[in-house]
């Protein structure tokens, strides 16, 4: 009997030549998106006593009196501590909140610039991504026009295509 090189339960394929990836980049910006939500709703209440922090237990406890119960940014306090901390961080409540929420979106696993890097990678990979720009139906219009539509209307006499032909769109 022959032996197998190789379990049935492997899951991770060679990559090629350059650094291991440490963190999924699709996690990392939807972490951020999601921590950059949250901060937008309360960081009228939390920035106060965040920034004035001097300790990890001043930001844990500036993170519980915003958000009572809250246990995502809780756990990730000497992160953000060191981010606040950090020299680049800005003085614009935006742009706090949007370099806070990327610099802990990789949960510590690689440097703040990196995971903020990472972060923009992948937004900017989202924006280029091919989306469509127009659909076109093949239609015989009672002008005697047979051919596609133009944006969802007869070329010849301007005819719109009625909704209720279109099952789940709308123009």
């Amino acid at each position: 009997m022959k032996r197998a090189k190789k379990g049935l339960d492997s899951t991770f394929p060679k990559r090629g030549p350059g650094r291991p990836r440490d963190i999924d980049p699709v996690a990392a910006w939807g972490r951020a998106e999601n921590q950059r939500g949250i901060l937008r709703n309360v960081w009228e209440r939390l920035s106060p006593n965040l920034l004035k922090a001097e300790r990890q237990e001043h930001v844990v406890q500036a993170i519980q009196e915003a958000i009572p119960g809250e246990s995502e940014f809780t756990p990730l306090a000497p992160l953000i501590f060191r981010v606040i901390k950090d020299e680049d961080f800005p003085t614009t409540p935006k742009g706090q909140i949007s370099f806070l929420a990327d610099s802990i979106a990789a949960l510590g696993l690689v440097s703040f610039r990196r995971s903020r890097d990472i972060c923009a990678e992948e937004r900017a990979r989202r924006k280029r991504a091919h989306k469509i720009l127009r659909a076109e139906l093949y239609i015989v219009c009672s002008c005697g026009y047979k051919g596609h539509s133009l944006n969802h209307a007869c070329p010849d006499c301007g005819t719109v295509i009625p909704e209720w032909l279109i099952p789940g769109w709308s123009l």
